[in-house]
């Protein structure tokens, strides 16, 4: 299997490449649309900015090549959030596979934001094995993807949001699928397994 991650200003690439090698994946980071459009499966990962990470995308015409993608795409974290058509973070438009907006977390009480930590998911799509139901996943966000008819996978966190989305060839996920043990570890073996 030909895996691609790519490579923009994301700064959890190399916690992702850990996470794969610990797996035993083969992976290639690039920015060639060649490349990307070959691989059998693409990994968008992403820790950062919404507008300034789309500004860099289509400078590299990356955002015109990921939408167009037709094999199985996995986005992370920011990378789930760019798929979306809006983000609040600095009125940023973004690639439109999922037709959501991105909201900003309003702090409530005792829960701050950004929602940092580990919190438990509830499955709604077969695609991530069942084991990860009710388990707990690492997230680190200011920004989240309200409940939606794309929505595979809910968490909690002063409203409930999406913690996965899937639409198509298209997967996603809000927590840190490279930072969350056991958990994230399925989730990953349930992308690459598709």
């Amino acid at each position: 299997m030909k895996l691609a991650i790519v490579k923009y200003n994301a700064g959890n690439i190399q916690s992702v490449s850990f996470a794969l090698e610990r797996l035993g994946i083969d992976f290639t980071i690039t920015d060639n649309a060649e490349e990307i459009a070959k691989a059998d499966k693409v990994l968008f990962p992403g820790v950062g900015e919404a507008s300034t990470t789309m500004a860099y995308l289509r400078e590299r015409k990356l955002d015109q090549v990921i939408v167009r993608l037709r094999q199985p795409v996995l986005g992370i974290c920011l990378g789930m959030q760019l798929m979306c058509k809006y983000s609040e973070e600095n009125n940023t438009n973004c690639l439109g596979i999922f037709d959501e907006t991105v909201k900003l977390f309003i702090p409530e009480g005792d829960m701050k934001v950004p929602h940092m930590g580990w919190n438990s998911i509830a499955r709604s799509d077969n695609w991530i094995d069942p084991a990860t139901e009710n388990q707990y996943a690492y997230f680190v966000h200011s920004y989240y993807v309200p409940v939606n008819t794309f929505t595979s996978a809910v968490t909690n966190y002063i409203v409930p949001f999406s913690a996965a989305m899937h639409r198509d060839n298209f997967y996603a996920v809000q927590f840190h699928p490279e930072k969350s043990a056991q958990t994230g570890e399925l989730v990953l073996k349930s992308f690459l397994n598709l």
